[in-house]
């Protein structure tokens, strides 16, 4: 079995990491590069920055964060928020991501995920769905958690998957900043379509929760953000953890 991925999440808005449950009422968490930094150390697998509002302002995902957070680390590096062209992709791997998430832009354009991958490789392509329980299916939402669309998101993983993504990045916009645990029914319907990495977003709060979606949930990373931000737990306990558990992890870096 391949080694579990534990990614910390940087949601930024206005050069500053911010937080908040459901997608609203965001408050700061600190500073991205010094962020970067102490996960570097800590021992995270890698790093997702999330611009929040660039796709509402229409812009791309600030370079000079971008650029300050990769100058930290020495793990891969995925950042997403308002790109919607090649170009804006090319300004984002030039200033030291490894990854770029699509998520509005692929919804408009799916032609962009199958463009990037053929320019960059899947494994450089992330496709990102934020998804509700509505009607009794996972509907998919665009603009931030804004948007309701006509995708249902097991159906949209599929179409990704098929137009070369190379991971997706299932969030649970109910779960979000909860810290009740991640969505474990979503993140295992999503596991059994794809035949690429799911990472699981949402809803982590404790040790526990990671266990669970890693078994249940079947997912092949999970992401976090307030639990590491605010260091209500470690990540050499995750890692300890759930190597007790027999879930196989990366080792956590000593130096």
């Amino acid at each position: 079995m391949l080694s579990k991925r534990i990614i910390a999440c940087l949601d930024v808005r206005d050069g500053r990491v911010v937080k908040g449950v459901t997608f609203e009422g965001l408050r700061d968490a600190g500073d991205p590069a010094a962020l970067a930094r102490r996960y570097n150390v800590e021992g995270i697998d890698e790093v997702v920055i999330l611009d929040v509002t660039a796709t509402i302002e229409a812009r791309q995902a600030r370079l000079a964060t971008v650029r300050a957070v990769a100058g930290e680390l020495f793990i891969p590096l995925c950042v997403g928020g308002g790109i919607r062209t090649e170009a804006d992709a090319a300004a984002i791997i030039e200033a030291g991501a490894d990854k770029v998430s699509l998520n509005s832009a692929a919804l408009e354009s799916p032609a962009l995920i199958t463009t990037l991958a053929s320019r960059y490789g899947s494994q450089a392509v992330v496709v990102a769905i934020d998804a509700k329980r509505q009607d009794g299916r996972f509907a998919v939402y665009a603009r931030s958690g804004q948007a309701r669309t006509q995708r249902a998101a097991v159906e949209w993983a599929r179409e990704a998957e098929a137009r070369g993504a190379g991971e997706i990045l299932l969030t649970s916009i109910d779960r979000d900043g909860t810290g009740q645990g991640f969505d474990l029914e979503m993140t295992a319907c999503m596991s059994e379509a794809c035949g690429i990495p799911v990472i699981a977003s949402g809803g982590a709060g404790t040790l526990e929760h990671f266990v669970d979606v890693f078994t249940t949930g079947h997912a092949d990373a999970a992401l976090a953000a307030s639990m590491f931000h605010f260091q209500s737990h470690s990540v050499s306990d995750l890692k300890a953890l759930l190597a007790t558990r027999s879930i196989p992890v990366r080792r956590t870096r000593t130096c």
